[in-house]
C-alpha cells in the first residue's frame, strides 16, 4: 500500500465517491458506485469523445476512461456558492460545504493524479454547456444531478445541445411513488438538503422525453450503496418501512443506499435544438 497516498486520502475532508486509487488505497466516499456501475445501460465508449457532467470526485469520468474513451471532459461548478441552493437554506448550505467539503475539486485532482488519468476538467455549470464552449460529444453522462437543480429542463436542453450521440442519465428516484405509480410519471417536491424535485422511475424517463430525447433502453431500478463516510440513519419504524420498499422495488437484499434508475437516450430526430425553459 502507498502510505503517502493513503495519508493524503485521509487528510482530504470529504470524499463523495468511493474510488480505488491503488491496491489497498480506497477513498472513503459518501457513495459507492462500484457495485452497481455495470447495472447502468452503458453504450460502447471505446474511441469516443465523452463528457461527464457534475463530476465531483470523478468516478464516472474515470470509468469512461477505463472503458476506453478516446477523450474525456469532466465538468463541475467552480465554487460551493454556485449550487442551486434552496433559498431558505442557502447561507447554511454554503457554510457547510466550505467547512466540511474543503477546496472545490481537490478530491478530483488527487484521484486523477493517483490514477494517472488524462481526464480534462472544465469549470462550467450544466446550464452553461454549449457547443461553442466545449464542442459536441459522442457520449454524455450525468449522474445524480437533476434532483439538485432548480431548472432541470433548462439543464437538459443544454445537455442536448452538446450531445452528438447518446446521453446516459442516472438519477435518484422516489421509491414510494415508483411503487404507487409504476406506469405514470409522478414527482415528489423534496425542498430539503439541496434536493428540489425527485421523480419516480417513470418520471425520470418522461423528463428525458419531454426534454427532447428518445429512450433507447433503461435499467431496472437499483440502489447506490452508501460509502463508509455517509452518515447512518437511526433504525426507526420509518427507516424500516423505507428499507422494505427499497427491497421491493430494487429486487435486492441490500437496502442501505439511494434508489436510482438509469436510461440511455439520444436527441430526438427532427426536434428543435433547444428547449427554451426558464423559471426565473
Amino acid at each position: 500500500m502507498d502510505s503517502d497516498l493513503a495519508a493524503r486520502v485521509t487528510a482530504h475532508p470529504l470524499w463523495y465517491h468511493t474510488i480505488e486509487l491503488t491496491p489497498g488505497v480506497v477513498t472513503p466516499g459518501w457513495f459507492d458506485l462500484r457495485p452497481i456501475v455495470d447495472r447502468m445501460p452503458w453504450p460502447d465508449v471505446a474511441g469516443k469523445r465523452c463528457l461527464d457532467i457534475g463530476t465531483w470526485d470523478g468516478f464516472l469520468a474515470f470509468e469512461l476512461e477505463r472503458r476506453g474513451a478516446l477523450e474525456v471532459v469532466a465538468t463541475d461548478i467552480a465554487s460551493h456558492a454556485e449550487w442551486d441552493h434552496l433559498p431558505r437554506q442557502r447561507a447554511e448550505a454554503i457554510a457547510f460545504h466550505e467547512e466540511k467539503v474543503g477546496e472545490k475539486g481537490a478530491g478530483f485532482l488527487l484521484a486523477a493524479e493517483a490514477l494517472g488519468s488524462k481526464v480534462q476538467r472544465e469549470w462550467i455549470s450544466i446550464y452553461e454547456l454549449s457547443p461553442e464552449r466545449l464542442g459536441r460529444f459522442d457520449i454524455v453522462v450525468c449522474g445524480s444531478l437533476l434532483l439538485h437543480l432548480r431548472s432541470p429542463f433548462q439543464a437538459l436542453a443544454a445537455v442536448r445541445s452538446v450531445c452528438n450521440g447518446v446521453f446516459l442519465s442516472s438519477e435518484q428516484i422516489d421509491i414510494a411513488l415508483t411503487l404507487l405509480s409504476p406506469r405514470r410519471a409522478a414527482f415528489y417536491l423534496e425542498g430539503d438538503a439541496g434536493r428540489w424535485m425527485i421523480p419516480n422511475a417513470m418520471g425520470h424517463l418522461r423528463m428525458l422525453e419531454v426534454a427532447g430525447f428518445d429512450i433507447l433502453r433503461h435499467s431496472r431500478t437499483y440502489s447506490i450503496p452508501f460509502g463508509p463516510a455517509h452518515p447512518r440513519w437511526p433504525n426507526s419504524i420509518r427507516a424500516q418501512t423505507v428499507s422494505l420498499m427499497k427491497r421491493l422495488v430494487t429486487r435486492s437484499r441490500g437496502s442501505d443506499g439511494v434508489p436510482h434508475s438509469a436510461a440511455l437516450c439520444r436527441p430526438a430526430i427532427g426536434e428543435v435544438d433547444q428547449i427554451a425553459v426558464s423559471l426565473d
